[in-house]
C-alpha cells in the first residue's frame, strides 16, 4: 500500500543523528539551540522554542499569553484536535468558526459575524488559534484586523506549513500573530521523529515558555527570586509549574540535516499538487482547496473534495489498486469530548468532513503513480454518473 503520506530519511540524515548520539550532551545541549536558530533564520522570528510536539507548543503558547480558566478561546473545526485541545488544557471554554468553502481555512467573514454577536454577549475571545490547513495560508491579513478591533490574541497553528509564504512573507515571522507553532510530527514535510517548536517576536514570551518547557526552572541568575541563596554552579529555581516537554540533541539534529532539504521537498510536493490539478481539471465533480494568489504553500497534503456519493467508493478503489488515502479532519466540533447539542451548525465544515479525501503526497511518490491515481478518480466519477 502507497500511503497518503510518508516520511523521508536519508543517508545523510542517519549520518547526523549517528554523529549527534557520540556527543556529550543528547538533550539540552547545542545542537537545540542551532536547530531554534535555523528555524529563525529561515522565518525571520526573533526567537523560537523547540518541544517535544507541537501539541506542546500550543499548550506553552496558550500558557503564554494568559489564557486561562474563564476566557474563550476559538479555532477553526477543520483540524487536528490539538488546535482545540490546547485551550481545554488551561481551562478556557473553546469554540469553533466555520471555514470558508474554497480555502478551507477559517473564514474572516464568518469570524467577524460571531465577533460582532459575541460582543453584544460580552463574551469576545481572549484568543484565536489561525489553522494553515494543508499548508495554504489563512487570510493573515483580514484576521489580523479583526484582532485589533475586537481585542484578542492570535496563534497561527502552522503545524503544515513550514515554508509557507503569505502574500510573500514566510510563515512564522509574526508579522501577524503573537506566536507561530510548527509540528515535525513524522508525516510533515521536516520531521524530528515527534517534535514541535513555537516562534515569537516577544522576548517576554519566548522567556515564559522556554521556562514552562523545563518544568518552569530557570538558572539565569539575574532572574532568581531569591537573593540570598548561594551562587553554585549548579543552582537553579523553579519559579513556576511547568512541564518536561524537552525535544532531544539528536532529534534536532536529524531536524538541521531536514532543514536543508525542506524547499526541495516542498518543490516536490507542490509539483505534485499541481499534476493532481491538471490532470483532474476536465473532472468538474472534483475540486481542490483554492490558493491566494499571493501565498505559498508547502503543499503537506493533496485534499479534493467530491460528491458525498462517490468519496466510500473512490476511497475503496483506491485502496484496492494499492493507493492509501485519509480525511484531513473530521470535524473538531462533532468529536464526542467537544461536541454540544446547543452549538450553531458549522455547515462548511460539516460538508467538507462529507466531501473530502486526501490524495498520497509525498516526495517519494512517482509522477506516474499520481498519473495512476487520477485515472482511477476520473473512471470512479465517471462509473458513478453512469450508474455501472
Amino acid at each position: 500500500m502507497i500511503p497518503y503520506s510518508r516520511q523521508h530519511i536519508s543517508f545523510i540524515d542517519r549520518c547526523r543523528v549517528f554523529r549527534a548520539l557520540g556527543k556529550p550532551y543528547l538533550t539540552q545541549g547545542p545542537a537545540v539551540e542551532k536547530f531554534e536558530s535555523q528555524v529563525c533564520d529561515l522565518v525571520g522570528a526573533a526567537h523560537a522554542i523547540a518541544v517535544n510536539s507541537a501539541t506542546s507548543a500550543l499548550h506553552l503558547a496558550c500558557l503564554a499569553l494568559g489564557l486561562k480558566a474563564g476566557d474563550e478561546m476559538w479555532t477553526t473545526s477543520i483540524s487536528f484536535v490539538a488546535s482545540a485541545n490546547c485551550g481545554r488544557y488551561v481551562g478556557a471554554t473553546v469554540d469553533f468558526v466555520d471555514i470558508d468553502p474554497e480555502t478551507w481555512n477559517i473564514c474572516p467573514r464568518s469570524l467577524r459575524e460571531k465577533l460582532e454577536h459575541a460582543k453584544t454577549l460580552g463574551r469576545l475571545p481572549k484568543l484565536v488559534v489561525v489553522v494553515h490547513l494543508a499548508g495554504e495560508p489563512a487570510a493573515l491579513g483580514e484576521i489580523h484586523l479583526l484582532s485589533k478591533e475586537f481585542g484578542f490574541k492570535i496563534i497561527e497553528d502552522a503545524s503544515h506549513a513550514l515554508g509557507s509564504k503569505y502574500m510573500g512573507s514566510a510563515i512564522g515571522n509574526g508579522r501577524f500573530s503573537d506566536i507561530t507553532v510548527f509540528s515535525f510530527h513524522a508525516i510533515k514535510n521536516l520531521t524530528t521523529g515527534e517534535g514541535g517548536m513555537a516562534l515569537t517576536n516577544d522576548g517576554q514570551l519566548a522567556e515564559t515558555m522556554r521556562s514552562l518547557r523545563s518544568h518552569g526552572i530557570t538558572r539565569d541568575e539575574a532572574a532568581f527570586v531569591v537573593e540570598e541563596r548561594s551562587r553554585t554552579p549548579w543552582h537553579y529555581e523553579q519559579q513556576g509549574l511547568g512541564f518536561n516537554y524537552r525535544i532531544t540533541d539528536f532529534q534536532c539534529a536529524l531536524g538541521s540535516s531536514q532543514l536543508k532539504k525542506l524547499d526541495r521537498v516542498n518543490r516536490r510536493r507542490l509539483d505534485i499538487l499541481r499534476l493532481y490539478k491538471s490532470l483532474l481539471s476536465e473532472v468538474q465533480e472534483v475540486s481542490f482547496q483554492k490558493m491566494g494568489a499571493s501565498n505559498e504553500s508547502a503543499a503537506h497534503l493533496a485534499i479534493i473534495k467530491v460528491p458525498r456519493h462517490v468519496r466510500q467508493t473512490l476511497q475503496s478503489a483506491l485502496a484496492a489498486a494499492g493507493f492509501g488515502t485519509n480525511l484531513h479532519y473530521f470535524p473538531i466540533h462533532l468529536q464526542p469530548y467537544h461536541f454540544d447539542p446547543n452549538r450553531n451548525e458549522l455547515k462548511n465544515a460539516e460538508d467538507y468532513a462529507h466531501t473530502a479525501i486526501s490524495l498520497p503526497c509525498h516526495q517519494s511518490l512517482s509522477f506516474w503513480k499520481v498519473k495512476h491515481v487520477s485515472k482511477l478518480i476520473a473512471q470512479v466519477i465517471e462509473s458513478t454518473k453512469s450508474g455501472t
